[in-house]
């Protein structure tokens, strides 16, 4: 159960970050999708969550 606050409060903490992240280029690498749907624009992030995914695993190995 404690794992699952973790996660959410630190999904909460990315997503008052993305503008400042956007800014440093994570949202618009090549492989991160991009697209509008009945109006709606719809961003699918995948090399951007690719990459914040190793940098927290080299950091857990350093921890």
């Amino acid at each position: 159960m404690r794992w699952i606050v973790v996660i959410f409060v630190l999904l909460l903490v990315l997503l008052t970050c993305i503008p400042t992240l956007r800014k440093w280029g994570l949202g618009r690498l090549p492989g991160d999708i991009h697209f509008r749907l009945l109006g709606k624009e719809i961003e699918i992030p995948l090399m951007s969550t690719i990459f914040l995914a190793a940098i927290a695993m080299v950091v857990g190995k350093l921890l």
